[in-house]
């Protein structure tokens, strides 16, 4: 620290307004700027020169003032930054963003309103509350609702831990009900099932913040119950069937079933309707994981593809997966209201139980929390809704002409297909093994990474590594992507040259 800097806080006040309009313009310009020439997702710079560059920063030293922070940020941050907006990004589920929710990200940072009490965010309450009643309205809640989150984990998680309270509760009304039709003798008092006889049911396509979250609500590993999966990787309703009831036959009480609308790897749908009729018949919460799928709610063609999604009780989306929001964007969807309340908490200084005012936090896990909401009013009021559906089904209709691209392709196996708009493959020439073409799979995608024109994943299916393409750029053409794919297959060619050229000892090759 130094004890001689008087520089002050730059605060944003009717003094420094003129101040603000200066400082966010700049930025907004070298950002333009750099937009305006991004043709690749990123560098070539090596990680380590990163790793150093951010090391070297003294955050206790000398103050730079506002502007020349701002212009060191863009020069050490934004120079380096990965670009979604590329046709090169093939990796993860990152989208380029609506213009107008960047827009509203910049008025809730200079506003920044909390929307856990109504006397914190007042019409940003009823804002949100307006944006949550139309996504419900999309999924098939007529009178749902609903709490935007940090992400689809955190979205899940509470999906869960609803699910987990209704369990418990039902649980114990059943025992309460069993105890006062018997004598009074033998009457107990209702008691809720232990954390370690809940099950609940996934398939090994779900998304592992499933997983993480059973064990944050308390319950062992052994409580998520891998349901059987058809070639595809969706959810076989009979095998659910006989799951539920293997596991009431051990005693122990279904908690949820989790069922995915657009699976991580494979982007596969679970079959909804069928899944359903077994949670009915069960009486089991039915959770839908829609973080990627979502994008049909809005989807002009294929909206059918979530057929289902309306008997779900719960519904994790991701708006900055498939609806181009910026991160973060992520709404938990109920069909009873009440379910919400399950995991109320009240305090008086914040939100006592007897206010009259729409306190959000009453409904939320947080509460600090940012006013997402206003990003995606601003995309519907500025686009509409038909435009956001039309976008995804463009990168969905992008991932069919890939796939094409690579069963055409005589070097490259298409691993699995897809619903959605991820590309499975495999580098694999005629003639080479599988051990072979699987150990390429991790340096394929590291020397993309570290070149930086082209990038791509890794993952495993049905035990075996492949690469993995996720396309949610609606304006990337099926030329781009075949030109990418080029790329990948001459960048496979060369590790796969100088993994076999011999090695040179005194020289002679050996």
């Amino acid at each position: 620290m130094n004890p001689l800097d008087t520089t002050p806080l730059d605060l944003i006040s009717p003094e420094t307004a003129q101040r603000y309009r200066q400082a966010v313009g700049a930025t907004v310009d070298r950002l333009a700027d750099r937009i305006a020439v991004a043709e690749l997702p990123t560098t070539d710079t090596p990680a380590a020169d990163l790793h150093q560059r951010v090391a070297a920063i003294d955050l206790d030293g000398p103050a730079l003032g506002t502007d020349r922070a701002l212009a060191e940020l863009d020069d050490l941050f934004v120079r380096e930054a990965v670009w979604f907006h590329t046709p090169g990004y093939l990796a993860h589920l990152n989208c380029p963003v609506a213009l107008p929710a960047v827009a509203a990200e910049a008025v809730l940072a200079a506003v920044n309103p909390s929307v856990d009490t109504w006397d914190q965010s007042r019409i940003g309450t009823d804002i949100e509350r307006h944006v949550v009643d139309w996504l419900a309205r999309r999924i098939g809640f007529p009178a749902g609702d609903g709490i935007f989150t940090s992400g689809g984990s955190q979205s899940n998680l509470q999906a869960l831990l609803l699910a987990r309270e209704a369990a418990r509760a039902a649980s114990a009304t059943d025992t309460s009900a069993t105890a006062a039709s018997a004598t009074a003798a033998s009457a107990t008092h209702a008691v809720a099932p232990a954390l370690a006889d809940l099950a609940v049911f996934a398939t090994a396509e779900t998304h592992f913040s499933v997983r993480k979250s059973a064990r944050l609500l308390g319950l062992p590993d052994a409580a998520v119950v891998d349901v059987e999966t058809d070639t595809s990787g969706r959810m076989l309703p009979s095998a659910l069937a006989l799951a539920i009831a293997d596991a009431r036959a051990d005693g122990r009480t279904p908690m949820a079933v989790v069922a995915t609308a657009g699976t991580t790897d494979r982007g596969v749908i679970d079959p909804l309707a069928p899944i359903a009729d077994v949670c009915d018949l069960e009486g089991v919460w039915l959770h839908v994981d829609a973080a990627y799928g979502c994008g049909l709610l809005v989807s002009p063609t294929r909206r059918h593809l979530l057929d289902g999604v309306e008997r779900a009780r719960s519904v994790t989306t991701d708006l900055h997966k498939s609806f181009f929001q910026p991160v973060s964007s992520s709404v938990l969807v109920v069909r009873d209201p009440a379910d919400l309340r399950r995991a109320s908490w009240h305090a008086d200084y914040l939100n006592p139980e007897d206010a009259t005012e729409p306190n959000q936090v009453d409904k939320s896990l947080q509460t600090t929390r940012r006013f997402d909401a206003l990003k995606l009013w601003a995309t519907l009021r500025a686009s509409g809704a038909d435009a956001i559906g039309r976008a995804f089904d463009a990168v969905v209709d992008l991932a069919v002409d890939a796939h094409a691209l690579v069963q055409a392709h005589p070097d490259l196996v298409l691993v699995a297909p897809t619903q959605l708009s991820t590309v499975l493959f495999r580098w694999q020439p005629a003639g080479m093994t599988d051990d072979e073409a699987d150990a390429l799979v991790a340096p394929l995608r590291a020397t993309l990474l570290a070149e930086g024109r082209v990038l791509i994943a890794k993952t495993v299916v049905d035990g075996r590594p492949c690469n993995k393409l996720t396309l949610l750029n609606p304006a990337t053409t099926a030329e781009q992507m075949r030109a990418s794919l080029d790329h990948v297959v001459a960048t496979a060619e060369r590790l796969r040259a100088a993994s076999t050229r011999p090695t040179v000892t005194g020289g002679a090759a050996r």
